[in-house]
């Protein structure tokens, strides 16, 4: 087989759980790869020591007013790095001439800005950014289409999709032969709780989860199941799916990442060890395999698996999700929008852990929803959304206990 050409890959997100797991499949493949540019939201301190680790051309940081002690730490650390800072940073990081690939990878609404900027670049965008397809699923596709660049998914269930769907499939799931998309999740660490256990339930313990390694914000999502609802809102963007042909299946031991449903009754699954480093490594080198750093399925020791209906009762976000998409237009950004908040209000002490739900509830029914045709209205919807949900957790905390 001929060597391949070297790619060079900017990483938004370089500081996050996903930015350190694609660094370390990077590192494995010297000859393949190559950083270019890395970006982080607020975090100078590791962003200035992946940079230098890295010898990449541009560090970007999102949080502006943090530029100047980005570029004093870089030059501590030995870097020559040029400093990109704000939006505008972390769109230029997204959109370089010499970065053959982008990992969208920052989480929340900050990042959505530089992933769409990355699309229509014509980039080969690995997305692990929920936001371009949750709160801005047609604007990014437009972005997409115009760009001509290739999208791979990072999320562990989507890229078992995409993995288990036959090459190059989109559109309508019937002409390829599928009935439906088995979207599998753990269940989080509260999946047997009841809902007065999980009125109880702290920050500490909400971002424990039982198989994975996870930021804070996306822990807690795991812990309502949240996660599962926004997954189900990018499976419908990302392979033309409706609703009602999306699955969702908890599936605690966390070996089968999802799963096609054909026509003629075979279900193709996608297993492995629950090791971002998997799909990251899939997608960097498809259509090719390569090392990811990551141990072979035992499956003698996993010995059994487990698959049970979700409950929309004790996890009334997942309901909430659905209904969101059902409801089109900018519900599925308000969603986003109050969850965010929400959870942030959650970690900080704030609200108590059922409480969460009940603000995204009160946002969807409280706010005005409309199409969704360009960033703007997507930015609006987030400000509408954060809005409402701020106001309902203030009425939260002033209410008596």
């Amino acid at each position: 087989m001929s060597a391949m050409p070297l790619q060079s890959i900017s990483i938004l997100g370089a500081t996050g759980s996903i930015g350190r797991s694609t660094l370390d499949v990077v590192a494995r493949h010297p000859g393949r790869f190559s950083v270019c540019a890395v970006a982080a939201g607020s975090n100078v301190e590791a962003l200035a020591r992946i940079a230098a680790q890295h010898g990449v051309r541009y560090a970007a940081i999102g949080d502006a007013g943090r530029a100047s002690e980005l570029r004093r730490r870089l030059r501590e650390f030995g870097s020559r790095a040029e400093v990109l800072a704000g939006a505008e940073g972390l769109i230029g990081c997204a959109t370089l001439p010499e970065a053959d690939c982008v990992m969208a990878a920052i989480v929340g609404a900050a990042g959505l800005g530089a992933t769409i900027a990355a699309a229509r670049a014509g980039k080969k965008l690995l997305l692990a950014n929920k936001e371009a397809l949750v709160a801005a699923g047609p604007v990014f596709l437009a972005a997409l289409h115009a760009g001509g660049g290739a999208l791979l998914p990072i999320d562990s269930e989507h890229n078992a999709i995409f993995q288990c769907l036959p090459p190059g499939s989109r559109g309508n799931l019937g002409v390829r032969g599928i009935r439906r998309i088995l979207l599998t999740g753990s269940g989080g660490p509260f999946r047997v709780r009841s809902r007065r256990e999980l009125a109880q339930v702290t920050p500490a313990q909400a971002c424990a989860h039982p198989t994975w390694t996870m930021g804070p914000k996306i822990s807690v999502d795991s812990a309502t199941m949240m996660n599962k609802g926004l997954e189900v809102i990018e499976a419908h963007w990302l392979f033309e799916a409706p609703p009602e042909a999306i699955q969702v299946v908890v599936h605690p031991q966390s070996v089968i990442h999802s799963m096609v449903e054909y026509l003629d009754g075979s279900v193709i699954a996608q297993l492995g060890n629950p090791d971002m480093r998997t799909p990251i490594a899939q997608a960097l080198a498809y259509p090719e395999r390569i090392e990811a750093g990551v141990g072979p399925l035992d499956l003698f020791r996993v010995g059994a698996l487990e698959f049970k209906a979700p409950d929309f009762e004790r996890f009334p976000a997942l309901r909430l999700a659905y209904a969101s998409l059902e409801r089109g237009g900018s519900a599925p950004a308000l969603l986003n929008a109050a969850n965010e908040v929400a959870v942030s209000a959650f970690l900080a002490r704030r609200i108590p852990f059922l409480e969460i739900e009940r603000v995204i509830e009160a946002t969807l029914q409280g706010a005005a929803t409309g199409p969704i045709r360009s960033l703007e209205d997507v930015m609006e919807a987030d400000r509408l959304g954060r809005e409402h949900a701020l106001r309902q957790v203030a009425r939260l905390e002033a209410a008596p206990a």
